[in-house]
């Protein structure tokens, strides 16, 4: 009797941690240094995780220095573990649209080329829909003289970055500072943006 328990026992811990895994979501967004895009996310309620990484590109498991030198066609980009009964994929596109320079093709900011892109690479359709109608709103709402840019494609392998890009914001406050002030990025998401820029 008590090894039947045992075994029920399990199996009903089995099925709560599938139960839970299934419950949560993934988002990945690439707009510019993946150092800047990590913790206006990590503060939201309802985010489990945020990792650093590369996607979008056809080299298997890229280094920093190969994507940074391009020509393996990944983005620097994050991607995001969600609990979407506490924070919803919409909100996750508003915080993302007010961390980028939408505008901007092939850059963000100070750093140049394919691998700094903005992008959304939606994991499933309902995720495209919403990713596509947040574009065209904003398109349309007209708040940019420019035409918005960001491309939105279908979530490919995500290579998780070295350990030391990981929460790089929180290892060397400083540096990041920095580097957020000395790229122009705040400036220039003031500019677009106001009041609802991100940090």
């Amino acid at each position: 009797m008590r090894k039947i328990l045992v075994t029920l026992g399990l199996l009903l811990t089995m099925l709560g941690s599938t139960a839970a895994a299934a419950a949560v979501e993934k988002a990945t967004f690439a707009g510019g240094c993946f150092w800047c895009m990590e913790a206006p996310f990590d503060s939201l309620n309802g985010v489990i995780s945020v990792t650093v990484g590369y996607t979008g590109g056809s080299v298997k498991k890229p280094t920093y220095e190969q994507v940074s030198a391009g020509g393996t066609g990944h983005a620097e980009a994050v991607q995001i573990v969600y609990d979407p009964t506490k924070v919803t994929y919409s909100r996750l596109l508003e915080v993302f649209w007010h961390n980028i320079d939408p505008t901007a093709r092939d850059r963000q900011f100070c750093d140049s080329g394919h691998q700094y892109r903005s992008g959304i690479f939606y994991h499933n359709m309902e995720q495209q829909k919403s990713a596509q109608q947040s574009k065209t709103a904003l398109d349309k709402s007209r708040i940019f003289k420019e035409a918005v840019v960001t491309e939105i494609v279908a979530a490919t392998e995500f290579y998780p970055a070295e350990e030391y890009h990981q929460h790089y914001y929180k290892k060397n406050p400083l540096r990041y500072k920095y580097y957020r002030s000395g790229c122009g990025r705040d400036k220039r998401l003031k500019e677009l943006w106001g009041n609802l820029a991100g940090h």
